[in-house]
Formats: C-alpha cells, sequence, structure tokens
C-alpha cells in the first residue's frame, strides 16, 4: 500500500483508551478560534510557536463554531426569543432547511475558522516511538498544520463523521512545546454533513468546527485500534459464549515487524504471532475454534435492563516485539448476540440472546450546537429509563463516546444510521468523492461503535433506502469491519434489490391525532409492524420552561416567539393541532388554558400510541416515538423538554409501558394485561365504568395468568353501554399482584363516538379527522376539593418530596399535575415524580414522590393544579428523618 512519505492518514476510530507505549494526551483546553477572513497570515506562521493571538475566541475542543462564540458572549443565548435570527448569516427563510441551502456570501462561516492549540508533547520513550493527532470528528473540511507543516489538506480532510488517526512523528517535537492550528470549513449544501432536518433551525455556521474530541497519541511503530469481542450462542445455548476477537493493526514503519497479539477477553487470554510486512495493515482475528480459551462456560450476560442485568466484561489486547509493547487497547464489551428476523406478517423482530423485545423508544438529539454536558447525559438516560423505554434512535447526530458508554452501561438500545433528506440521500447528484467520503465515514463509525454492546442494528439510510451501487459499498465496509449486529437498507418499507424488504415502515404521522388512530390505522402509522418513527406531534412546555426561552410566555394568541420554535418543513404552524383541540375540547382562553388542554392530549394519545403497539405484540414489534428530546427549546415532538422538565406525555409514556400494565383498547372496547417481563404473573384485573355524574355503570374484576412476555384480553365492556344517553365514560382499571399490592392503575376518559378519520386524505404528517369525537362536557366537570399536603426528606437518592393528596369531594378529580418550582416560580428540572397527570375519584388518596436534583434550592415549592380544582401551593414541610 503507497505511502506518502511524511503523512500516514487514516479514517479510523477515536478510541477512549490509554497505550501503555506511551500516552494519551487530550487536547481539550487552551484553544483559540478565529475567522480567517480577520487573517491574511498563512498556516505556516500560525502553526508557529511565537504567533500573537491576541484578539483570538478563547475556547475548548470538543466546540463549533458558534457554540465557542456563545460561550464568549459574544452572542447571547441563541434559543431565546428570535436571538437565533439576529446571528449574521442567519437570513434563510424561516422552515427551510438550511443545509441545502448555500452559505450566504457575507455570512462570516463562509470563511474558514482557525483553531490554535499549543501544546507540551511528551518526551519519547521508544526507540520506533510513533505520535498521532486523533481527530474525533471535522465538520467539515480542513487544512491541518503541526509546528508550521501541513500535514493533511481539506481534500483528505473531508467529511463530518469521519475519524482521523494522522501520523505526525517527523513534525512534532517531543518534550517541547508545539503548535496545532486547524482551519475548518463549513459544509456546503452538496456536502455529506450534519442535518437538523425539520426538527428545529440550523445555526448560521452549519455546526461547522472540531465537534468531536482532539487527542495527542503515543505508540510503538505498530498501533493496534479498535478491539472489539462478538458473541455467538449455538442452538440457543445460552450456558456457553463462543467470543471472536478483532483488532486492526497499523504498521507504520518502512520496516517489517514481528511480534505477538495477545489480550484478554472476560478474563480469557489469548495469543497470537503476527508478521507485519512495511506500512501493512491488517485485521487480526481470534476465533472461538482457533482459541478455546474464548469458549466462555456460563457466561455473565449483557441485557437490555428491562430483559436482565447490562453486565460488561474488559477486552484487552496489546501488540509487543522484542520484549516491548508498543501498544494497547482497552474496551468495555457485553457478552450478547442481537439477531433479527422477518414475522409472518413482514415485521422486522429484533431478539436479544435468543428472547424476543418489543422495540419500545424513543428519536434522540443532540444539542443544536453539538454541546455535551456529562451531567445532563446521565440525567437525559435516567429520564428514558424512568419511561421504561428501551431504546434510542439516531438518525445522523452520531453522539460522543460517553453517549454510547452510557448506554452501554444503563442497558438501553441503541438504533443508528445515517440521515434524511441532504445530500446524504440526493444518490443521483453523488460524485465519486461523495461515495468516498459516504464510505470512509461509514468505516469510521463502524469502527468507532462496533464493541459497544447498546448498539441493536445500523441504518444505511433513512426515509430512503441507497441505490444498488451505494448499498453494495456500504455492505462491503460493514463486512470488512465486522460489523456485528443486523443491518437495514433503511427506516422506511421501501426494498431494494440487493437486500430485499427492510421489515420496518415509516408511516408517520408526526402531527396530532386522536388516541383510536393508533389501533385503527394499523395500513399507515397504527399498531402493526416497526414504526420507525411517529408521533402525536406538538409538545407544549410548562410556563415555568417557557420563560427560560420566550420573552413572552404567557402571550395569548401566541407570539411569532413562539411559533419560531415550532418546528419546519411541514410544521412550521400548530393548526392541526389546535383545531383538533377547538373541536373535542374547547377553544382556549388564554395560555394556561391552551397549556392544560395541550398537555392532556399529548397524555391521551402518547398513551395510546404505545399501549396499541403492546397490545398488538408480535404482530407490532417496535415503535419509536418521534421524538424523546429536542436539539433546542421546541414546541413540537418530545417527552421531556430542552430543559429537562417532562410532558404529560412523558408520564403517559410511562404509564404505557409499565412492567406490568392494564389498558383499554379504542378498537373493541377490551381490556388488556400486557406482561413485559420474562417472568409469568399471577395477577388480579378489576374495571369499574362510570358516566360524567359518577355513577357507576359497569364493574368486573377476574384472575388473570399473565403469561412471561404476552398480551392477554381479559374484559370486554359491553356494547350496550356505549349507546345509551351517556356521551362520556370513565374507565378506571387496576391490577394487583397475588399478595395485593397494585402494580397498574390506569384511568381513560373515553366519547361514546369516536373520532372518524379521512383515510383517503392521509398525508405523510397525519390523518385528517372527517368528524371530531366530542370530550367539551370534560370543561364543565363539577369542582373537586383536593387536600394536600406535602413533605421533604433525605433518602439516600437524594432529597424526596412526599405529595398528600386526598380527594375529599363526591367529584372526580381530573387531570392533577403537580410540580415543584423555585419560590418565585422558576424551573426546577429534571424532577422524577412517582406518578403525574392523574386522576382522583372521590375519597381516594394517594401520595405521590418527587425525587429533587441536587442543585434543587434547600427551600423549594410545591404546585398542584387540574382541571377542576382550586390551584394549589404548598412548601414542603420537612420530616423527622431531613430536619
Amino acid at each position: 500500500m503507497k505511502r506518502n512519505l511524511f503523512l500516514c492518514l487514516f479514517a479510523l476510530a477515536a478510541l477512549p483508551a490509554t497505550s501503555r507505549a506511551g500516552i494519551v494526551i487530550p487536547l481539550h483546553e487552551g484553544w483559540r478560534l478565529q475567522s480567517g477572513c480577520k487573517l491574511e497570515a498563512t498556516g505556516e506562521a500560525i502553526s508557529k510557536p511565537g504567533f500573537s493571538v491576541e484578539g483570538w475566541i478563547r475556547t475548548s475542543v470538543p466546540s463549533t463554531v458558534l457554540a465557542a462564540q456563545v460561550a464568549a458572549g459574544i452572542f447571547p443565548d441563541p434559543y431565546f426569543g428570535d436571538n437565533l435570527r439576529k446571528i449574521p448569516g442567519t437570513t434563510y427563510p424561516i422552515g427551510q432547511n438550511f443545509e441545502n441551502l448555500p452559505m450566504p456570501a457575507d455570512s462570516p462561516y463562509h470563511c474558514g475558522w482557525w483553531y490554535r492549540d499549543a501544546f507540551a508533547a511528551p518526551a519519547a520513550a521508544l526507540p520506533e516511538q510513533r505520535f498521532w493527532l486523533r481527530f474525533g470528528g471535522i465538520n467539515y473540511r480542513a487544512d491541518i498544520w503541526l509546528n508550521g507543516h501541513k500535514i493533511a489538506d481539506s481534500h483528505a480532510v473531508a467529511g463530518a463523521y469521519r475519524t482521523y488517526d494522522l501520523e505526525v512523528t517527523e513534525f512534532l517535537k517531543p518534550g517541547k512545546e508545539n503548535v496545532l492550528a486547524v482551519e475548518a470549513f463549513a459544509p456546503t449544501e452538496k456536502d455529506l454533513g450534519i442535518n437538523w432536518v425539520d426538527w428545529n433551525p440550523c445555526p448560521p455556521d452549519k455546526d461547522m468546527g472540531l465537534w468531536g474530541n482532539v487527542n495527542l497519541v503515543a505508540t510503538g511503530a505498530v498501533a493496534l485500534r479498535s478491539p472489539m469481542a462478538i458473541t455467538h450462542f449455538r442452538d440457543g445455548d445460552l450456558s456457553t459464549a463462543y467470543l471472536t476477537v478483532y483488532a486492526e493493526l497499523q504498521n507504520a514503519s518502512g520496516s517489517a515487524v514481528k511480534g505477538l497479539v495477545s489480550g484478554t477477553a472476560a478474563g480469557a487470554r489469548f495469543e497470537q504471532p503476527v508478521d507485519l510486512a512495511p506500512h501493512e495493515d491488517r485485521t487480526v482475528v481470534f476465533t472461538p475454534e482457533q482459541f478455546p480459551s474464548l469458549q466462555i462456560h456460563n457466561p455473565q450476560l449483557w441485557w437490555p435492563y428491562q430483559m436482565g442485568d447490562p453486565h460488561l466484561e474488559r477486552l484487552t489486547m496489546s501488540f509487543s516485539s522484542q520484549g516491548r509493547q508498543l501498544d494497547e487497547q482497552s474496551v468495555n464489551f457485553g457478552i450478547r448476540e442481537i439477531t433479527s428476523e422477518l414475522t409472518a406478517n413482514g415485521s422486522r423482530l429484533f431478539r436479544v440472546n435468543g428472547k424476543p423485545i418489543l422495540i419500545r423508544g424513543g428519536g434522540w438529539s443532540q444539542d443544536m450546537l453539538l454541546r455535551s454536558d456529562e451531567k445532563r447525559l446521565r440525567n437525559e438516560f435516567r429520564m428514558v429509563r424512568d419511561m421504561r423505554l428501551n431504546t434510542l434512535r439516531l438518525e445522523g447526530k452520531l453522539d460522543t463516546e460517553n453517549f454510547f458508554r452510557l448506554a452501554d452501561q444503563e442497558g438501553i438500545l441503541v438504533m443508528a444510521g445515517w440521515c434524511c433528506c441532504d445530500h446524504w440521500e440526493r444518490w443521483k447528484s453523488w460524485t465519486a468523492d461523495d461515495l468516498a467520503i459516504a464510505t470512509a465515514s461509514l468505516r469510521s463509525q463502524m469502527l468507532r461503535l462496533r464493541h459497544h454492546p447498546s448498539l441493536l442494528v445500523w441504518l444505511n439510510g433513512s426515509d430512503n433506502p441507497p441505490p444498488a451501487d451505494v448499498e453494495t459499498a456500504y455492505l462491503k465496509v460493514e463486512s470488512e469491519t465486522h460489523w456485528p449486529n443486523p443491518i437495514l437498507s433503511s427506516a422506511s418499507a421501501k426494498p431494494t434489490t440487493v437486500t430485499g424488504e427492510s421489515g420496518v415502515k415509516m408511516t408517520g404521522p408526526y402531527d396530532y391525532v386522536e388516541p383510536s388512530y393508533w389501533y385503527f390505522a394499523t395500513h399507515y402509522g397504527g399498531a402493526l409492524g416497526f414504526n420507525t418513527e411517529t408521533s402525536p406531534g406538538p409538545a407544549i412546555p410548562s410556563l415555568a420552561s417557557r420563560k427560560k426561552f420566550l420573552p413572552d410566555p404567557s402571550a395569548w394568541p401566541p407570539s411569532a416567539d413562539w411559533a419560531f420554535h415550532n418546528g419546519g418543513g411541514g410544521f412550521t404552524t400548530l393548526k392541526v393541532f389546535n383545531a383538533a383541540m377547538d373541536a373535542i375540547y374547547a377553544t382556549p382562553a388564554n395560555a394556561a388554558d391552551y397549556t392544560r388542554m395541550a398537555q392532556t392530549m399529548e397524555y391521551d394519545s402518547e398513551r395510546a400510541m404505545f399501549e396499541a403497539y403492546s397490545k398488538n405484540k408480535y404482530d407490532s414489534t417496535g415503535v419509536i416515538q418521534w421524538m424523546l428530546n429536542n436539539a433546542w427549546p421546541s414546541m413540537i415532538w418530545h417527552l421531556f423538554d430542552y430543559y429537562l422538565d417532562a410532558d404529560a406525555g412523558y408520564f403517559a409514556v410511562k404509564k404505557a409501558c409499565e412492567p406490568l400494565h392494564i389498558q383499554y383498547s379504542y378498537d373493541d372496547q377490551s381490556i388488556v394485561v400486557v406482561n413485559s417481563t420474562y417472568h409469568p404473573a399471577q395477577l388480579e384485573a378489576t374495571v369499574e365504568v362510570y358516566n360524567l355524574a359518577w355513577k357507576k355503570l359497569y364493574s368486573d374484576q377476574t384472575s388473570v395468568y399473565s403469561a412471561a412476555d404476552s398480551s392477554q384480553r381479559v374484559f370486554a365492556i359491553p356494547q350496550a353501554l356505549y349507546t345509551g344517553a351517556d356521551r362520556i365514560f370513565f374507565i378506571d382499571l387496576t391490577l394487583s399482584d397475588s399478595t395485593g399490592h397494585v402494580v397498574s392503575r390506569n384511568f381513560y376518559w373515553v366519547p361514546d363516538t369516536l373520532t372518524t378519520f379521512d383515510w383517503e386524505a392521509t398525508e405523510y404528517t397525519h390523518t385528517p379527522a372527517m368528524r371530531y369525537e366530542n370530550l367539551t362536557a370534560l370543561t364543565q366537570l363539577p369542582p373537586a376539593t383536593v387536600a394536600a399536603h406535602a413533605d421533604i426528606e433525605r433518602t439516600p437518592q437524594g432529597r424526596e418530596i412526599l405529595l398528600h393528596l386526598d380527594n375529599t369531594s363526591s367529584a372526580l378529580a381530573f387531570q392533577l399535575n403537580a410540580a415543584v418550582r423555585t419560590k418565585s416560580g422558576d424551573l426546577i428540572a429534571p424532577v422524577f415524580w412517582s406518578d403525574n397527570w392523574i386522576e382522583l375519584i372521590p375519597g381516594e388518596s394517594i401520595t405521590l414522590t418527587a425525587l429533587l436534583p441536587d442543585e434543587a434550592p434547600i427551600n423549594p415549592i410545591v404546585t398542584l393544579d387540574g382541571w377542576n380544582i382550586q390551584p394549589a401551593t404548598m412548601i414542603p414541610q420537612a420530616t423527622r428523618a431531613t430536619q
């Protein structure tokens, strides 16, 4: 293989491991940033010691250009109001996908931007010491200089999702000060960049810059990278795991090297001699047949957290020559095997260690400026588990190493793949360079991600599968890198001539639909098959959250600033949602009315979506809520908002995904028990039906043997109930275990006549209503009286509020919402409530708990609101344990 004399450039994964042959120095702090438009100096001059950086922006890396400017205070919070539109270069029409538009000629981001860092390099520790600069992500092109020498240019360094290991031994000054300078260039509309589609605006710099880590790495003459251990079980027998181990070797020297690759995987030792030719790259493989130690008996397995313990093992591999260790890498891995198959109805079913799993997840988004915060990330993963979701889907946005490490640790599965709606899927206009960048990007990500046990599947396309030549090229890379998990051609149902049917669908909706849609619309987005992205659309943040990003958080009607925080494309308005609210409930009189009804609508449809897919398992095999979270403060597509405040939809999903769950079916009025555990359970199910006047119309009770991972019908509410004079029914469901402990409580408000959908008018956004259901009477419920008292105590998990509620009236208390705020009413988040947006029947008492974040003030307040109660504010009283 030919090598440039001065450069060994490989698009290989940046790994979080250290090398005993030398060290890994993170180049994180001390960077300076400046626009190339303001400089006349050359890269040679900028990358030499002594060059003046007076007036340059101080920053750290990773950071995009705009993120650095915001951190430096050059621009105010771009997420507040319309501040983003006031940043120079933000001239594209609101709602349009800026990634598909050229950078304005007068934009400050039309120029390259220089990142400069002066750092001390360690002294060489080995005779054949090699030094590498490892770049974890550059958007989009870059010229890279070190100590006055250009080590890579913008033709070689191109692609937002590529990673690079640049050998810099010849130009580095061991034991002295060195200067690294990178001129980064934003992607054009014809590049394979980072795309925000219609989720939110695109920042004016198009997220240009060093968005991944930069490290200086020392190895010997041979570098070892991307170690991986994959698992296979034979004939469904989990008592023995057959491991195959891989690693990538690179001989950076001009001489042949005889050496030994050795390592341990889950404590099992293995080694083999390897002879490398000058400048040879090789994949080294250890199979369980050749190395019986890799046949692990009675292994501890990695499971998604709902199926078992996400147990992690350690894989360590090294390369040694002549008694010296030249490189070593260590990664965590899980002993697990993920497979997929097509069911009898053509749906994609995934299995973990042979067991089927109903995928219930959400679409993940990074921050719009690609900023990352470890504490925030941990909270987000905690919220995913609190909702009982098991999967995150990444459409592009291939997040940081910390993200995947947490997914491994927390037992959260990850669907990863390329993005839609820009040059990534405009294959007809691709050049040879585009294909080369795309395949190099794929190789980087395969090598970076392949050892993570959380990876469920890779998608080679999103809205569309790639054409045959591109898909074939992708599959070749995936084979060469030994990707161990299933691969899908896209997130849609479109088949390909190469791999055939995908077994998934992407039929929407993305805008509001009534709860019954999810049961009846199996030919569209309803509960049949695997829907890779869908949701009931808008999700209006609380007043406390809106205060953080709107200058007029209580404006009515909503202002242009509100609308700016809607989506893009077909989602720039909330007209579908608002029309449904007006018809089904009422026309809101103010922002508080709007928020309250919006949250209830979100609860009702989100719950139904997940419950419908659970009822129909495994005719339905998966559903991904679009989306889980937002890249910036938004009025659409989230279960918790940008500030980690949980919406009503959050608690609806938490309810719907209970391990043992009882639910109502809109299609046949049946009551269904869903067991999402992998153990049978003996249960007792109860149903009670009331009218608006709280007169009991029907009740029943039965014992239920719930098989492991099952869904079964246990009651059918008599059809005659729906033909009488009553127009709204309250359905109260209870599921108890053999000790009498309530394991599921679920409450519904159901109209006598459901929405009639205009199926022929279905669009990608939603199916419109031909005739809306009528729930207007809920706005005239008789007032209820709820006695409320809050305590606060210290627990091993932190400070916890106990909210005691007692409905002392003869009326139903409907959609009660509790919140924790500062004394001035500002947001405290995240708060982990045991339940919320609940109903209290007459005479019922309940205690809700709320775990506070560590940074919450010492004396918070608790608020309680609902559809038909007087709002209340409480100061929690310290219990004896807290005092």
